[in-house]
């Protein structure tokens, strides 16, 4: 009854235009978060798969966006405000705003911690050709500028302060987590490589190069087991896989623009999200043959599983919509409009995805 009544109040509250906390419509299956570069946090119901709501995040462009553990904390970084949104997740209001610095993107969250790549020389837009003049003159426009590395600024959430930087390369892309919990990897889209450093420290442990295999290094994502990792490769139309050492021992041919990548819950399947592509590409994570092509909209950037591991959603930003799949049959279940550029995506309670992992 008590669960009635709230989906009635919330059907109300929509019908007369009024935004509605995100709360209203929680019940067991959960709900998810989309960040819209164009405006703010749609809510998505998943016992329904419906927007219902959304949460303004004030400063403009939100991207990178997280969940604590308990639920009680969203994240999300706002790029044209330079900072990290700390938001009570049940009210969606506001409860502090962290300076972070110039293009905020990426967010992981790790207990306490948020986990920010902010920066300050990204230059957007697709790469030059390798080896061509453009490519040359940006290289050494940077050198001669002495341009600033991107950082990823390390937020103590109940604190709601930076407490320490990792400085990592050129245009810092995606963050994973070692299989021990001591060290974090950064793909360095600009740079062409994925950084290996120590948390606590910052201290760069390892680079590795993928040059050879194309540009922009992006995604990056731990198996389950914790005994690989793969990254993508933009413009190479590429993916990489790494040991447990961080050494190269496979590259995966995947269609076009590789961006946003997962692992299934138990390490079955890997999922890589195609932004040219239009697809959600599935392969066989034990021998990365491929499986299936979904399709899904223009440029998703991001996606998740669904708490439990019925469907997948995907923000597809230049389509303007989150697609839907069912995760087993790997079939096209519907589309939500959003409208307004969405760009990454996660879930309450925590579920694999992209930009996320269940701590």
């Amino acid at each position: 009854m008590r669960l009635r009544s709230a989906r009635t109040a919330l059907m109300a509250a929509l019908a007369l235009g009024v935004t509605v906390p995100a709360a209203l419509a929680a019940d067991s299956a959960g709900m998810a978060y989309v960040s819209n570069q164009n405006g703010n946090i749609t809510v998505i119901d998943l016992n329904t798969l419906d927007a219902v709501s959304e949460i303004d995040v004030g400063k403009g462009s939100p991207r990178g966006l997280g969940v604590t553990i308990d639920g009680k904390l969203l994240v999300v970084a706002n790029r044209d405000g330079g900072d990290l949104a700390i938001l009570d997740r049940t009210s969606g209001k506001v409860i502090k705003r962290v300076p972070i610095g110039e293009n905020p993107e990426f967010v992981r969250v790790r207990g306490n911690y948020a986990f920010v790549s902010f920066e300050p020389a990204a230059v957007g837009g697709p790469p030059p050709k390798p080896g061509s003049a453009e490519e040359k003159a940006l290289r050494e426009q940077r050198e001669q500028e002495n341009e600033e590395p991107a950082r990823i600024a390390v937020v103590d959430l109940k604190q709601g302060k930076v407490i320490r930087e990792i400085v990592g390369g050129m245009e810092t892309e995606g963050i994973e987590f070692s299989a021990d919990g001591k060290k974090i990897l950064v793909t360095n889209e600009a740079d062409e490589n994925v950084s290996v450093h120590d948390i606590e420290t910052g201290k760069l442990l390892k680079t590795i190069s993928t040059r050879e295999y194309g540009n922009r290094p992006r995604g990056v994502k731990r198996a389950p087991d914790g005994k690989s990792y793969v990254a993508t490769i933009e413009y190479g139309n590429k993916l990489v896989v790494l040991d447990d050492q961080f050494n190269v021992v496979k590259v995966v041919s995947t269609g076009e623009v590789p961006y946003g990548v997962a692992f299934d819950r138990k390490g079955d399947r890997l999922f890589v999200a195609l932004a040219k592509g239009k697809a959600l590409q599935v392969f066989d994570a034990k021998t990365f043959e491929p499986i299936k092509n979904v399709p899904v909209g223009d440029r998703c950037w991001h996606f998740t599983f669904t708490p439990d591991d019925k469907h997948i959603l995907a923000a597809c930003g230049r389509s303007n919509d989150v697609h839907v799949i069912d995760a087993v049959k790997l079939e096209p279940v519907k589309t939500i409009e959003d409208k307004k550029l969405p760009w990454g995506i996660v879930t309450y309670p925590k579920s694999v995805g992209s930009l996320d992992w269940p701590q």
